[in-house]
């Protein structure tokens, strides 16, 4: 049995995961370029779902399972992989603690105007005339209410806010003061005084947030995206936030990533852009293999008791 990874080397990982496995094989890669023959040989392959096609899928008749370090599976080639029968599970949830402390790094960051501060500070400006906000009592509403949606609710009510949450079906999650469906999204949105979109790029979320979703919300609410880029109509949130519609977008995922150097968002007022990382942290990989070495354990022991299994037809 044949485990190939190439999600970047981390030796003190590596050394521990083939003393837990000493009768599996593995070979830790860079890059997918350094393949060469063992994909004619590989059984298990760990990747971040970025670097395979339809074509090295086809080469690799051995392979029955993919691990996808990462949450989103939609740079896979997901016809040649159900063609092939072959089992797909990800890291989903492991990017709950970094993406919900980074929500609130943006949250405080404008209720407290901490970059007007800064500003002052390089300025050599004393002004103590600036509009401070609470968070306590603010309405959040979280559109994916999964396992990231939910830790950003938890911190959410810490801070004394009202959190509510959509998911697909509207079932009800007790991180949340409320729970609604994805249908019952317009009927919520005006209460909102901020919003956070963790959905992912699936057909039904494709520019979920448009301009008639635009002009539900407050004035004065915020917008967050840190799920997929495409949820947002980014002509219709720009439109948006020039006519006052809404008062300020925290985005750190695009339709077309990197963000192109003549976008609108990169000199509005209104628009803080980070690059698509509000999941990178230093205890990223160890979780990420920590739900694989799990699932390594079920698939040699031909248990079915996967850990994050996709719905290849769902997307998630």
């Amino acid at each position: 049995m044949q485990v190939v990874a190439t999600v970047g080397r981390n030796e003190a990982l590596e050394k521990r995961i083939q003393s837990e496995f000493p009768t599996v094989q593995f070979t830790f890669l860079k890059k997918m370029k350094e393949i060469g023959e063992n994909r004619y040989t590989a059984e298990i392959l760990v990747t971040y779902g970025e670097d395979l096609d339809e074509k090295l899928i086809n080469e690799m008749k051995n392979l029955r399972w993919i691990m996808v370090m990462s949450a989103g599976i939609e740079k896979l080639p997901l016809d040649a992989i159900k063609k092939n029968h072959i089992i797909v599970t990800n890291a989903r949830g492991i990017h709950k603690i970094p993406m919900a402390e980074f929500v609130f790094g943006y949250i405080l960051q404008y209720a407290k105007q901490l970059p007007l501060f800064k500003k002052q500070q390089s300025e050599k400006v004393w002004n103590r005339k600036v509009h401070l906000q609470e968070i306590y009592g603010k309405t959040m509403l979280v559109v994916g209410a999964g396992a990231i949606g939910s830790q950003i609710s938890r911190y959410g009510k810490t801070f004394g806010m009202h959190t509510i949450g959509i998911n697909r079906s509207g079932k009800e999650n007790p991180d949340f003061d409320a729970t609604y469906s994805l249908e019952q999204l317009n009927h919520i949105l005006p209460e909102a005084d901020y919003v956070i979109s963790v959905l992912p790029n699936t057909v039904s979320t494709n520019k979920i947030f448009s301009r008639q979703q635009f002009f539900k919300m407050k004035k004065e609410a915020v917008i967050i995206n840190i799920g997929r880029g495409n949820a947002v109509d980014e002509q219709a949130l720009m439109e948006a936030l020039e006519e006052g519609q809404l008062a300020h977008a925290f985005l750190d995922v695009f339709e077309k990533e990197p963000l192109p150097a003549d976008h609108p968002f990169w000199k509005s007022d209104k628009v803080t852009i980070t690059p698509h990382l509000s999941a990178i942290s230093d205890m990223y990989l160890p979780r990420a293999y920590e739900i694989f070495v799990k699932n390594l354990w079920n698939y040699v022991n031909k248990e079915n008791n996967w850990i994050n299994l996709v719905d290849l037809n769902r997307g998630y």
